[in-house]
């Protein structure tokens, strides 16, 4: 079923988002439904991300993959008892309050030079991982 052109504009929204994540770093679904300025829209976070273009020779849909590819970036992925995964967001969480892009953006259209250097800043996380 082709997707309207509004699911596009989502998936593409949702995509370039998690792009923005810094390796090393986690964050939830409710937080990029958030930074989209849509909070009440967590699960078609999960959604878009289910159905992430995949490399064939991997299964990008793996909690196990998923998990390797944490720890390779210095992320604390634990297992429990019954084999669940979690991280602890208090340590390895980003949360920020808009997306670096974003800021990037902003800083753009401002003058002062603490603010272009926070830009350089901004656009050296903006080539990290796409990992939540």
């Amino acid at each position: 079923m082709p997707r309207t052109d509004e699911a596009e504009h989502w998936f593409a929204a949702v995509y370039s988002a998690v792009q923005e994540i810094p390796r090393g770093k986690v964050t939830s679904y409710g937080h990029i439904a958030c930074l989209l300025g849509y909070p009440q829209r967590p699960r078609q976070v999960g959604i878009c991300l289910k159905h992430l273009p995949s490399n064939p020779e991997e299964e990008p849909g793996s909690a196990e993959r998923q998990a390797e590819v944490l720890r390779a970036e210095g992320v604390e992925v634990r297992t429990d008892a019954m084999g669940e995964s979690s991280v602890d967001f208090a340590q390895f969480g980003w949360f920020p309050e808009i997306l670096p892009s974003e800021l990037e953006e902003d800083l753009e259209e401002s003058h002062n030079p603490l603010l272009r250097l926070s830009q350089e800043w901004a656009g050296s996380i903006s080539e990290n991982g796409l990992y939540v």
